[in-house]
């Protein structure tokens, strides 16, 4: 009974298998299906970049005129107080004496201090002044100040580091002796370029470096604001204590000396002040001696000077951040 089941089931799926069709292959249709358009790339929106220049740098060209310079720390204190700090310090005569100072690191308040207790000794080498100069003009004396107290003075308040590692840019203008060309000193001895560029005819020697003397810088640039600009400055600050020429009368030929002079630097300085974007002019005219009195009278006239250009400079500072910090193309 059960081979018989068997063999009725073996036999209906070999009789399934012969009448099943194979199913025919499909075919490809006629016509291949649509495809759907493309969708257009839209180009990039374009954002005009920002433009980052690098910070505006701001130099500060303080002048010469020796007892007077005590109104650039003045100056100092008051752009430190606004918040404004040089990057680039230039410096004549004077200007370099208090300029090599804060370059070096030291603030205003610091310097001020520096220059209260400082004795005269400390950075003049001479004595007997009036007696000196005659003595000099009569004889083969070359100044009454040989210059190396000051030399001394400002390499020891600098850590005798040498210009280029002072904490900011900082340069010293001389007068070459022989040829009466500018000398822009920015490397090598502090204290000697500051000799250098503080060296007044017949009051201080002349210094020799490399077989070249050096005298003053004021002779060729009482204001260094060109060399402030060519230090690759942004925005120039020329600080300018000369004396301007007095009208009044002549009582002797001192005077007439003074005043000569007085007519020779400010002559000079329409040009350098041309370089400036803003000028400070302490009034240091008539300031007594270079006694404590005098001294703290002078920082003052620069902290006066500064309060009355203020507006005109933050407008221009201002003006100046706009131009560096601006969204557009290149």
């Amino acid at each position: 009974m059960k081979k018989n089941a068997y063999a009725i089931l073996l036999l209906l799926s070999v009789t399934a298998c012969a009448t099943t069709k194979a199913t025919p292959p499909i075919e490809p249709p006629a016509m291949a299906p649509a495809v759907l358009p493309a969708v257009p790339v839209m180009p990039p929106i374009l954002v005009p970049p920002i433009v980052t220049r690098p910070p505006a740098k701001i130099a500060l060209a303080l002048g010469g005129g020796a007892a007077r310079g005590f109104a650039h720390i003045g100056v100092i204190k008051a752009l430190e107080a606004q918040g404004i700090f040089p990057d680039i310090i230039v410096g004549t005569s004077a200007g370099s004496v208090v300029g090599a100072l804060y370059a070096s690191g030291l603030n205003g308040f610091q310097i001020q201090e520096l220059s209260m207790n400082m004795q005269e000794d400390q950075f003049i080498d001479g004595s007997g002044m009036y007696q000196c100069i005659a003595e000099t003009i009569v004889s083969d004396k070359k100044g009454c100040i040989k210059g190396q107290a000051l030399q001394d003075f400002i390499n020891r308040n600098v850590n005798g580091r040498p210009m280029e590692k002072l904490n900011k840019t900082f340069a010293a203008v001389a007068t070459n002796l022989g040829t009466g060309e500018m000398v822009v000193f920015r490397t090598g001895n502090t204290g000697m370029a500051v000799r250098a560029s503080s060296s007044v005819p017949v009051f201080f020697e002349p210094v020799t470096i490399n077989g070249q003397d050096y005298v003053d810088g004021g002779l060729v640039a009482p204001v260094p604001a060109s060399v402030a600009r060519s230090l690759g400055a942004d925005f120039v600050i020329a600080v300018d204590i000369s004396d301007r020429p007095q009208d009044r009368k002549m009582t002797g030929i001192t005077d007439i000396m003074w005043q000569t002079f007085s007519i020779f630097v400010t002559t000079i300085n329409r040009h350098e002040q041309s370089s400036a974007d803003i000028v400070v002019r302490p009034v240091t005219s008539g300031l007594p001696s270079i006694d404590a009195s005098g001294r703290n009278k002078a920082v003052l006239e620069g902290e006066k000077a500064v309060a009355k250009i203020l507006p005109d400079l933050k407008a221009k500072l201002a003006k100046l951040n706009e131009h560096h910090h601006v969204t557009g193309m290149p």
